[in-house]
């Protein structure tokens, strides 16, 4: 058996299967009596070690925080026969283990450390463990649905509900899930046969994606995001476009325009589509052209399943945009409030500022994770009125804008809202798009959202 050394920052994946072992996905899965290390017990953690339990393997899982191990959790895990160790990972903790599940919020770098390896060391070889996601995994279990892809910077969650909701307009059976919430491993938990699998895939889980082939596989965009994570661009670059390294020329991959270079460069297999934001769906309630393009998207997705143009036009009509996505929270005196709390980069603030028709009272600020706010400058110019920042960040947005817009800071957002408020004229947005993580101030984006809903709720 001759298996070609995978490794996981190296600039782009070898295409396809060509110099691995080429027996099928199915047959390169955990089974009894291997030895499994997962890696966090979040909720992909807990659903791989289900499966994992399920399929006769002797699982460890190892936790960072202890506090993170409910009782519960021990008690149901420990039952399945499930060996869970926490704190600080350890090298002996993976020895003689076959394959190594780790967690997408743990740096991959960081996990290579703990077990005793460089950043070279391969994700499948002869000489070591093989470190795979636990979406692969699952996937591997799959018995011949079709699977939709998706991943991008933006975009990806609202892209994934139209696509499901085009399919089942069409009258398939879906089942949604990856990174937008729902472990694939819990879809392979329940017995359930659905006519396809969507996916919405991170950086994170696509860089321990060795094999993953879908039929349809779609990349919505990049632009710099979770450096905080990644080592730099290019390592963010290469786990996105791992998304193709194993398609073929019977399969479709939808890659934007400005990324056809480096895609034909890696020698990928699958011929490609560009969409273009086109109008062809012009009854909808979602905001801004680049839903337009989402939409678009969507249906070039799925209309090689089956899926009708007036199937497609009906569900995107019926779509509801997504919380926590240019969210239509309220209109009061005048003012339009829009709830963008998934704005976490400074190129998802510049799709929604450019997608406002109305004088923008932008707030915003946050954990920084990177990005050019100088490039704003003419878009903030022309689109906003007043900026209210709020948590952290300031020493990265008054620098940058304190000469272009009318700008205060303000510790967190509920004094940032009310000083907006009072300033607040007839035919205003008030628009909170940060354009960062949350989690100087709150445990995630929706708590941040739901807040500002609060808030607004509060205004007469």
């Amino acid at each position: 058996m001759s298996i070609m050394p995978i490794s996981p920052f190296s600039p782009f994946p070898a295409p396809s299967d060509q110099g691995r072992d080429d027996r099928p996905a199915h047959a390169l899965l955990p089974g009894t009596d291997d030895r499994v290390v997962v890696v966090g017990s979040g909720r992909s953690g807990r659903a791989a070690c289900r499966l994992l339990a399920r399929r006769g393997c002797e699982v460890r899982l190892l936790e960072a925080k202890a506090e993170s191990v409910t009782p519960q959790l021990r008690e149901e895990l420990e039952a399945l026969g499930v060996t869970i160790e926490t704190g600080p990972h350890r090298p002996e903790q993976f020895a003689g283990a076959a394959f190594v599940v780790p967690s997408p919020g743990a740096p991959l770098e960081s996990i290579l450390s703990a077990m005793g390896r460089d950043r070279d060391f391969p994700l499948e070889s002869a000489e070591g463990p093989c470190i795979l996601a636990e979406t692969e995994l699952a996937w591997r279990c799959l018995d011949g649905e079709k699977v939709i892809a998706v991943t991008g910077t933006s975009g990806k969650t609202t892209t994934v509900h139209l696509i499901t909701a085009m399919l089942k307009e069409a009258g398939r059976t879906v089942f949604l899930g990856g990174n937008v919430g729902t472990p694939l491993s819990e879809y392979i938990l329940s017995g359930e046969k659905a006519d396809a699998v969507v996916l919405e895939i991170s950086s994170f889980q696509l860089q321990t994606c060795l094999r993953l082939h879908p039929d349809v596989a779609v990349l919505m965009n990049i632009s710099p995001n979770h450096l905080d994570y990644h080592r730099d661009m290019d390592e963010y670059v290469a786990a996105k476009m791992r998304l193709f390294a194993c398609m073929t020329k019977d399969d479709l991959a939808l890659v934007p325009e400005e990324w056809l270079d480096v895609y034909h460069a890696a020698g990928f297999a699958a011929p490609t589509l560009s969409p273009a934001a086109c109008g062809r769906f012009p009854k909808t309630r979602l905001f801004g052209a680049h839903n337009a393009l989402n939409a678009e998207i969507a249906w070039q997705a799925v209309r090689r399943f089956g899926v009708s143009e007036e199937a497609a036009a009906r569900a995107v009509a019926g779509f509801a945009p997504l919380p926590h996505r240019l969210e239509y929270v309220a209109e009061k005196g005048g003012v339009l409030y829009l709830n963008d709390s998934k704005c976490t980069t400074v190129s998802s603030l510049e799709t929604a500022l450019k997608a406002m028709d109305r004088p923008v009272l932008l707030l915003c600020g946050g954990r920084w994770k990177g990005g050019d706010l100088e490039a704003l400058i003419p878009l903030v110019r022309e689109k906003v009125r007043l900026v209210a920042g709020f948590g952290e960040s300031e020493e990265v947005f008054t620098p940058a804008w304190k000469d272009v817009v009318p700008m205060r800071w303000f510790p967190e957002l509920e004094s940032a809202m009310r000083w907006l408020h009072g300033e607040a004229r007839e035919g205003d947005v008030m628009l909170l798009s940060p354009a960062t993580a949350s989690f100087d101030l709150y445990r995630g984006m929706a708590f941040r959202g739901q807040h500002f809903k609060d808030i607004v709720g509060t205004f007469q």
